[in-house]
């Protein structure tokens, strides 16, 4: 089903013509091998960087495509309706390189932003730990000053990207306890000390790995610092504010697909004689997941907007996160539904669907932390 939208510009409606051709020809027919496999699809995702969709919300100075939130969403959201990790790659890599983009210095973006934007390398963010993933507050990873760098010694769990990332956003602790004993430094991926784990067994987005990284006394040079000691942990929290929209933009794509699916097939099975679309229950159900995935749209479309805008948008993005996320979980269940017992088995594509959206109940911030947002801004009034 064709998505109308609209979009701010004319370069932006191209772009996203140039987007779902790519991803109807490169992506979709090679999304159910790789996820079968469990194979990174490395190649392909520098197909989409050299493609400038590794940089699109970042300043054109730097390399990046100088488009606003709202129209990297919607690039996010039809990548996403064709295969979910490939999406999830460009989110994850867009918020790797956020701290550069907004907190480095003059000389940092001018050195650094051009090779991070340019489509060839790939980042990850290394927030969460074995025993501390809501409570980032709470790392015990380390980074002690020494001479003209830092060493650093911890381990951070649930990477994307672990095994396959060019570089490595690492919120560490340079002072005492709490959120204010935490900085952020940017590592390169060859760096002695860095050692990716074993590769978790998870549900689904087995196409796009996840890992523990073990940091063993890891020396990081003292001028890969980003922003002061001390301010990783706000720079982290808002990463997640921008990183959340890409998660929500993921979710409305992954049920758009399943939305689609599910139509196609209630249109095409017959039982009593005729299609199933017709009947009431079948039909009814249908149009509430058409109305939830409207809704989810509109919801992370407006957080974006007034991203754009330079306006406070992070209890809108925790809405859109949590809207949409929960969205896509229903949805996807109930594609699962329509199709009945051939919604069961992998001839189709819609349980893989269902089991791909819980992971974004949970990855950028767990709903109920979405919950915990929203209801501190309430309280604030």
């Amino acid at each position: 089903m064709t998505v109308e939208r609209i979009l701010p510009t004319p370069e932006a409606s191209d772009l996203l013509a140039l987007v779902c051709d790519i991803a109807d020809r490169e992506l979709a027919p090679r999304a159910a091998d790789f996820e079968a496999r469990g194979e990174f699809p490395r190649e392909l995702l520098r197909l989409l960087g050299r493609a400038g969709l590794f940089g699109l919300p970042y300043d054109e100075e730097y390399g990046g495509g100088g488009q606003p939130y709202e129209v990297y969403l919607q690039v996010l959201e039809e990548i996403a309706a064709r295969w979910l990790a490939a999406a999830e790659a460009i989110s994850v890599h867009t918020l790797s390189c956020y701290p550069v983009a907004a907190h480095g210095t003059d000389a940092q973006r001018k050195r650094l932003l051009p090779d991070m934007l340019g489509g060839e390398l790939l980042g990850a963010y290394c927030l969460s730990e074995p025993a501390g993933g809501s409570d980032a507050g709470a790392m015990t990873t380390r980074a002690q000053r020494d001479g003209d760098g830092y060493v650093v010694t911890g381990t951070k769990a649930w990477i994307t990207h672990a095994h396959h990332a060019d570089f490595f956003n690492v919120f560490c602790r340079t002072g005492g306890p709490g959120p204010r004993g935490i900085s952020c430094l940017l590592a390169d991926a060859g760096t002695p000390g860095i050692v990716p784990q074993a590769a978790e067994r998870t549900m689904a987005l087995r196409a796009s790995p996840i890992a523990q990284v073990a940091f063993d006394g890891a020396r990081i040079p003292a001028d890969r610092l980003i922003g002061e000691e001390g301010a990783g942990f706000r720079i982290a929290m808002q990463a997640l504010d921008a990183g959340r929209l890409g998660i929500a933009a993921c979710a409305v794509g992954l049920a758009q697909a399943a939305l689609d699916y599910a139509v196609g097939y209630a249109r095409g099975r017959e039982q009593f004689g005729q299609p199933i679309i017709d009947f009431q229950g079948v039909g009814f159900l249908l149009a509430d997941m058409a109305t939830a995935v409207s809704a989810a749209r509109a919801q992370t479309l407006w957080a974006a907007r007034l991203k754009d805008a330079g306006r406070p948008y992070s209890q809108e993005a925790a809405k859109a996160k949590l809207f949409a996320t929960d969205m896509a979980m229903r949805v996807t269940t109930d594609a699962v539904q329509v199709l009945g017992g051939a919604g069961y088995v992998a001839d189709h594509p819609v349980e893989r669907y269902m089991r791909e959206a819980k992971v974004l109940q949970i990855v950028e911030g767990t709903n109920q932390i979405q919950r915990m947002v929203i209801a501190r801004h309430l309280a604030k009034g």
